[in-house]
């Protein structure tokens, strides 16, 4: 089993929204970042745990666990010209983009804000992504002793 964080906006889609989804599942469309299409499409696989980050909001911080329920298949968001995530060049004989689903597990106690892990990016949570600089990836692995300390915060 693997370990990951995967950013949201709450504004769009929040750990609330995946609790209430049908099955309390989900597709994780709209991924367009080759770097973190290939670790969807070539790395996650089914029951890989995933922390769900809220970003880009007033709080951002890990809100909630999900696994991976499905492995990757071709986003056909990028097939809709009438999607907002519609990519004229990927083609449905050679999908570009891919998407995974995902299962709610749980919500956080509480958020477990970004300024609490910075307190912690030289020591228990060195090598972090979401910690470094410029860190732009919405979907990145999280190493299990991270993860274990993350879920400690709680």
């Amino acid at each position: 089993m693997k370990y990951w964080l995967m950013k949201t906006e709450p504004g769009e889609f929040a750990i609330d929204d995946l609790a209430s989804a049908q099955n309390r599942t989900e597709c994780w469309d709209g991924v367009r970042n080759y770097q973190a299409r290939n670790m969807m499409r070539d790395e996650m696989t089914v029951d890989d745990r995933i922390l769900i980050y809220h970003s880009n909001c007033a709080q951002p911080g890990v809100a909630g666990i999900a696994e991976v329920a499905r492995e990757a298949y071709p986003d056909y968001t990028a097939f809709d010209p009438q999607d907002k995530h519609f990519d004229p060049k990927s083609d449905p004989d050679n999908p570009r983009w891919y998407m995974v689903d995902i299962r709610f597990k749980r919500k956080l106690k509480r958020i477990i804000k970004l300024h609490e892990l910075r307190q912690f990016a030289d020591d228990k949570l060195d090598g972090l992504v979401l910690l470094n600089r410029g860190n732009r990836l919405s979907i990145f692995p999280v190493s299990e002793k991270h993860w274990r300390f993350i879920l400690s915060l709680e």
